[in-house]
């Protein structure tokens, strides 16, 4: 087998195990799923992370992201009818179940941080959720995985544009992108499809443009044209 196969074996088992039990594997738990070793579970980790299927503590090898997947806290939480899961940012909380067809909807549940106020949603595949509230995303799109832990701790939902102007004034961070809900959830549709299947390939640049521009999202932040 090669190494770009035990890779794509590996990845399905942690996918599988996200979507299952909501956490990542551990290694001993990869071992024993793909009957691979732990040497050839840490390659297949190390290159996942460099082809951006997966996200690890190259310090410690631990995973830490398999989008829409987080293994740490980043503002979300998402429960299913049986699991719970870390959202890694308001993205990844909305996509939940579009990816996990055996989950019509989800609680999504946060913090506004600029004023502690909790939110709460039910989302679903069919329809977005009610709200006047508001998404803003810090980091642009050709920058996004230059840390993409912060970038996905930056993708926060917030009660009002208010409360974005207040939180960046009292950060001293300039204006990203900001979005309502609807829009939110129309990035969120079908930006992971196919993640839990064999053979998934990470889209290119042109299909995420197209994506974004059917989401209803606008401008250089995206990559896109103003209009």
């Amino acid at each position: 087998m090669s190494e770009t196969e035990r890779a794509e074996e590996v990845r399905l088992a942690v996918y599988g195990g996200f979507a299952r039990i909501g956490r990542a594997p551990g290694a001993a738990e990869l071992a024993a799923r793909t009957g691979f070793d732990n040497r050839e579970v840490r390659q297949a980790l190390e290159l996942l992370h460099r082809t951006r299927a997966l996200v690890i503590d190259t310090a410690t090898g631990d995973i830490v992201m398999a989008h829409p997947f987080s293994s740490v806290p980043l503002g979300f939480s998402v429960m299913g009818s049986r699991t719970l899961w870390w959202g890694g940012c308001a993205w990844d909380s909305f996509a939940i179940p579009h990816l996990l067809r055996d989950e019509p909807d989800v609680l999504v549940a946060t913090r506004c941080p600029a004023c502690d106020a909790p939110h709460a949603w039910v989302a679903r595949r069919d329809t977005p959720p009610p709200g006047d509230q508001v998404a803003h995303f810090l980091v642009p799109v050709t920058h996004m995985w230059d840390d993409v832990v912060r970038t996905c701790g930056h993708q926060r939902l917030f009660c009002s544009t208010g409360c974005v102007d207040a939180w960046l004034k009292r950060t001293g961070r300039e204006r990203g992108y900001v979005m309502d809900l609807p829009t939110l959830w129309r990035l969120a549709r079908g930006w992971y499809d196919g993640r839990l299947e064999r053979g998934h390939v990470r889209r290119d640049p042109s299909s995420a443009a197209a994506h974004f521009a059917a989401a209803g999202l606008r401008g250089p932040f995206w990559g896109l044209p103003s209009d």
